[in-house]
């Protein structure tokens, strides 16, 4: 691999651009601030906040300090229009879409909100008069730890689409004090650590004290030598601490609220207790309480942390119902209006319990009749699935609901008791189906299916993909559907062009502009008209010069922050994902060692270089993820050490997987990687990202890279392996060592792993993937689709030789990929489930 110092990519715009007033005082007014400066003055926003905030001489303010006063003053100027828009959707009594999800993965806010703001002048301004440093200002701002994976990130374009749409929506989290968790690596394995994302004092985020809620437990905690007890049949309550956040709408017009919930305990401390000495014991509510929303994804892998999870979850639905009915009560007096002004999507099983919540208050609270309040949760509520895999189904005891929440369990069987009578009338007879569609699971031992009751309770299921929605009604819950049909739906998911392609990406983004105009930002359909240019020359090398400077800029970002050279020069191929093993990182480490075998075999083979990346963290407790991590670690340790291969194959396990880093490594990426087991990945959305940015997908028949291939052509993919209903009939016979003993490749490569050259000094340690691939029956089929991958990769690499061909596919990816937008996506949720309006803000 190059040594050679990496070159500098053309100076790109600070921010990019769109059509917006020409000069900052022309935005200022925009945003009812005409009268103040961003920057320059004593009595400017940027300067005051330095001063009065910080009380200290702006010259010798810290890159932290400055960060925090520029974006308390970006929030000082959207706030007029953020007042705005509440009191618009409470002047029009708008139907409010209520967006309900355990996971926000937002990244950073600062440079989002500038781009959709179109602050672009104001900043350009600013950052000269003031000589600050844009790049090192944004890298102060740590990603805000609400999230993990796609689902949060899903999530959060859907907030912007919502916004950018001037849909009134308000999102629904908990405020985690720490993420899952920062990762590192010591000798190959991931370690984790806290990630203290609030350590510094969050600018974008308001405490609304006064709009708390009381959230009301059958049983009391207390701390007894050092352990939490629970005191049953003694009540108890917390504090739901709202914290609000603006998600602002492109072009600045609507900026709606992500609205997080922090528990908190009544009283801080028990005074007497305090007095005598005890000091844990006295403190002991307030720890219990602020416990609840400490972490982001307590370890699962035991008891406690599972119940941990099971109270997060029903704090957050409790706390957001009780918030979105009290703004519901306050201009309506007629139950019956709610499906009418009130459209809650649950994002996942996690917000299930919002069915019998939901229910109770109907009930208990508003004293509604059973049939009346079922009608209005049914009508009012929908549920999306993300998932195909049971263990993420989730099924919680029953003793948890009968010792926490025993009324809403009261409902939840009454629930279940009318829906099996419905059950036994529609299917006389069928005792094996009223057992798989009853909310109740009896064996071994009781438990509640939480996926069950959100299908029986909301009017809407959809999917995230064609495919997964196909699955989901004739595999998962194929009972549910037949009994359900109008109920089921797809809705494909989409990510948010303003985020991963124009600010991302400002070298394509400025090149899309400039051929076809700005209306791609809000309408991503239009980036059809591309594909007239796909085979123009001139537009070619501007998309070949944009992936450059992406390339070079991001080799530059790597060597900053790890010492790590790579060189742009390379094909940049990418598999970012958090570690699973349907996920098949595996599979492409297998595929690498194919490609060094080959090199070591003939040097002299000619073979594009390549630098493979990898990056997603493994849960804490997932053993052979956490080795899988270590075995990509030692690969990229072997073959970095192999002077027969260097300056032509490189492995990085890239650390810490983020947003930031999506954010610079998808533009850079010229081949994305998306090779589940078919039937497996719901949808997915770092596919689409990456097919927006001009990447080539290979990939699986699976999730939304089917419609992918659909939208760009299949010849304009490189697709390989077993289709859904191949890996399906194949579980009763499949025998991978069919392929280790008939694929000469594939022997050699298992046979390298387990002659342990990738672990000389830890002999024996990864037994435990050859258990996975060859003992215990290979579940996933990685050997099964070796082979076809090893191909589709070869003929990737036979194009990347031919400049021309290379962009003209490229081109077509990203003309391709305007069905993948969240706008669209969120247009239909709100047309055919929520059945919402826009609600303007003048």
């Amino acid at each position: 691999m190059s040594t050679k110092p990496v070159e500098e990519p053309k100076s790109p715009k600070v921010v990019p651009m769109a059509t917006q007033p020409e000069n900052a005082s022309g935005i200022l007014r925009q945003y009812g601030g005409n009268l103040i400066r961003f920057a320059g003055t004593e009595e400017a926003l940027y300067d005051r906040h330095l001063v009065f905030d910080r009380a200290i001489d702006p010259r010798v303010a810290s890159a932290r300090e400055r960060f925090e006063a520029f974006a308390h003053s970006v929030r000082d100027v959207l706030a007029h229009r953020w007042v705005q828009t509440k009191t618009t959707y409470e002047r029009q009594n708008a139907k409010r879409i209520y967006y309900l999800s355990m996971e926000f993965l937002l990244g950073r806010s600062l440079a989002n909100n500038v781009t959709n703001l179109l602050f672009d002048p104001m900043v350009r301004h600013a950052v000269k008069e003031k000589g600050i440093d844009w790049l090192e200002l944004v890298e102060q701002e740590p990603d805000a730890g609400l999230g993990n994976g796609g689902l949060g990130r899903l999530a959060a374009c859907f907030l912007d689409s919502m916004a950018t749409m001037q849909l009134p929506a308000t999102g629904y989290g908990l405020r985690y004090e720490y993420g899952m968790f920062r990762q590192s690596f010591v000798n190959g394995w991931q370690q984790e650590s806290a990630d203290n994302w609030l350590r510094d004092d969050d600018p974008w985020e308001i405490r609304r004290q006064h709009e708390k809620v009381e959230i009301k437990l059958n049983c009391s905690y207390k701390v007894r030598d050092g352990k939490v007890d629970v005191i049953p049949d003694q009540p108890s309550s917390l504090w739901g601490i709202p914290f609000d956040r603006p998600v602002v709408g492109y072009g600045g017009k609507t900026i709606n609220t992500l609205r997080l919930w922090a528990a908190a305990a009544p009283e801080d401390f028990d005074f007497q207790e305090f007095g005598t000495g005890d000091f844990v014991g006295a403190l002991s509510g307030t720890l219990e309480a602020e416990s609840l929303t400490r972490v982001l994804y307590p370890d699962d892998s035991t008891m406690a942390g599972q119940e941990l999870r099971f109270m997060q979850e029903y704090f957050l639905v409790a706390c957001s119902l009780a918030d979105l009915i009290r703004r519901f009560l306050r201009h309506n007096s007629d139950w019956e209006m709610l499906p009418q002004k009130a459209a809650i999507q649950l994002n996942d099983t996690h917000p299930s319990l919002t069915v019998a919540e939901l229910m109770r208050i109907l009930l208990d609270d508003a004293h509604l009749e059973w049939d009346v309040a079922w009608d209005l949760t049914r009508k009012t509520l929908a549920y999306t699935n993300h998932t195909l895999l049971p263990e993420a189904l989730e099924k919680w005891p029953a003793s948890w609901f009968e010792r926490l929440l025993p009324r809403q369990l009261e409902i939840i069987y009454e629930i279940n008791r009318r829906l099996l009578i419905e059950v036994r009338r529609q299917f006389p007879g069928d005792e094996g189906r009223i057992g798989r569609i009853s909310l109740v699971e009896e064996t071994p031992s009781r438990k509640i299916r939480m996926a069950n009751l959100a299908i029986v309770g909301s009017h809407s299921t959809n999917g995230v993909a064609a495919v997964h929605s196909k699955l989901l009604r004739t595999t998962t819950v194929k009972d549910l559907a037949e009994m359900f049909p109008e109920r089921f739906n797809n809705k494909t998911n989409g990510v948010t062009p303003r985020r991963w392609l124009r600010e991302a990406n400002p070298g394509l983004s400025g090149a899309i502009t400039e051929a076809i105009g700005e209306k791609w930002i809000t309408d991503l359909s239009e980036l059809r008209n591309l594909k007239g240019l796909a085979e123009d020359s001139g537009f070619q090398e501007a998309f070949h010069a944009s992936k450059r400077d992406a390339k070079v800029s991001f080799a530059n970002w790597l060597k900053t922050t790890s010492g790590q050279v790579v060189d742009p020069g390379t094909i940049f191929d990418s598999q970012i994902k958090r570690i699973h093993e349907y996920k098949r990182q595996l599979l492409n480490a297998l595929r690498i060692i194919v490609c060094y075998n080959r090199l070591r075999d003939n040097p002299d083979l000619e073979m594009a270089p390549r630098t493979f990346f990898f990056a997603g963290k493994a849960a804490p407790a997932y053993k052979l993820a956490k080795l899988i991590i270590k075995f990509i670690n030692n690969l990229a340790g072997t073959i970095d050490g192999d002077p027969v291969v260097r300056g032509r194959m490189k492995v990085i396990f890239l650390p810490e997987y983020n947003v930031s880093l999506a954010e610079r490594l998808i533009p850079a990426s010229d081949v994305s990687n998306q090779i589940s087991t078919a039937g497996y990945e719901a949808s997915g959305t770092s596919n689409m990202k990456f097919m927006m940015n001009g990447a080539l997908t290979v990939g699986t028949l699976d999730g939304a890279t089917i419609e992918m291939a659909d939208e760009a052509g299949k010849e304009n993919l490189f697709l390989f392996g077993l289709t859904v209903e191949q890996v399906q009939n194949s579980q009763g016979w499949y025998n991978p060592h069919w392929h280790y003993e008939h694929e000469p490749e594939t022997r050699a490569a298992l046979d390298l792993i387990f002659s342990d050259y990738f672990s000389r000094n830890e002999p024996g340690i990864f037994d435990p993937i050859q258990d996975t691939l060859l003992k215990n029956g290979d579940h996933y089929m990685h050997l099964a689709d070796l082979t076809s991958y090893v191909q589709a990769q070869d003929r990737l690499g036979d194009l990347y030789a031919d400049r021309a061909g290379w962009a003209r596919k490229a081109i077509l990816n990203v003309a391709s990929s305007g069905k993948f937008s969240s706008d669209r996506t969120i247009h239909e949720y709100t047309t055919e489930i929520w059945k919402a309006e826009p609600c303007p803000v003048l």
